[in-house]
């Protein structure tokens, strides 16, 4: 069992691999509060995510997503993560002090047809990288921060929400 004081599940992985969806229906399925650390960005900033970055640059994204994350004091929350959450080391340990961290792993091809809107949807990413060399970029970190990997390859979100719940109890 996961000791009280890790009592949230945190997930992390690439926009469009499902944190948001999977997050609600494992809040409901758990009965546990949801977050979604990218809506709490937006709310504390009263703009939007690509606002931020159109205006300020990524790395003030990033920079605020950090101060959100060490801001965390949940017990039994599930919490989606934005995709640029491992970027910080310091938000990370905190995330890592008071959950289970599960990455969704998406497969490249899968992720990139699910997200139509690469250029417009709020990603901490630089002007110039593109999404293969982000996902590499990316990919790495997720599985340094992972306490669990799920493979999502031709899961649906309850065959993945059924798989967080039984690797995130042992």
């Amino acid at each position: 069992m996961m000791s009280e004081t890790r009592s949230n599940i945190a997930l992390v992985g690439m926009p469009g691999s499902g944190k948001s969806t999977v997050g609600s229906i494992l809040a409901e399925e758990l009965s546990r509060e949801f977050v979604d650390t990218d809506s709490l960005i937006e709310k504390s900033q009263g703009r939007k995510l690509q606002h931020i970055v159109d205006m300020d640059g990524y790395r003030e994204l990033r920079r605020i997503e950090e101060a959100i994350l060490l801001d965390l004091q949940l017990q039994n929350h599930i919490i989606a993560t934005g995709g640029s959450v491992v970027y910080s080391q310091r938000g990370m340990a905190h995330l890592k002090s008071i959950s289970s961290i599960v990455f969704l792993n998406v497969e490249q091809s899968a992720l990139r047809a699910r997200i139509h809107n690469y250029d417009s949807r709020g990603i901490a990413k630089r002007p110039e990288q593109s999404f293969e060399d982000l996902f590499r970029e990316r990919f790495e970190l997720y599985t340094k921060y992972a306490d669990v990997t799920i493979d999502c390859t031709d899961l649906t979100k309850e065959d993945v929400c059924t798989r967080v719940i039984r690797e995130t109890k042992s």
